[in-house]
């Protein structure tokens, strides 16, 4: 998973070729880190079919800000540096909400 901030924020996401997927988490967030190893396996078992990123939103709460990101954990698949999609909140964002997630842009 590539790791994002707002050096590299806009060329790995927004100006990504094909579907972006990005997990946006925070360091006291215990879903988020509950959820850390699922996620990693499903970017090992989709990472060539779509791009995988991870923002920690303590160290770049204005880049979250700005994506309108309000709760935690948050998922947002971008498209032509466009979201098209988002799941939020620990009862919507589990492992098989973010699989089907990915399987619908892939």
């Amino acid at each position: 998973m590539i790791e994002l901030d707002k050096d590299n924020f806009d060329a790995e996401v927004l100006q990504a070729a094909g579907p972006v997927l990005v997990d946006f988490w925070g360091e006291k967030c215990e879903p988020c880190k509950a959820l850390m190893p699922e996620v990693h396996k499903l970017a090992e078992k989709y990472g060539e079919k779509i791009k995988m990123c991870k923002l920690n939103t303590t160290a770049n709460r204005r880049l979250a800000i700005g994506q309108r990101v309000m709760g935690l954990p948050t998922f947002i698949v971008y498209k032509n540096g466009e979201k098209v999609k988002e799941i939020s909140g620990a009862e919507d964002c589990t492992a098989a909400a973010i699989e089907n997630l990915i399987k619908e842009y892939i």
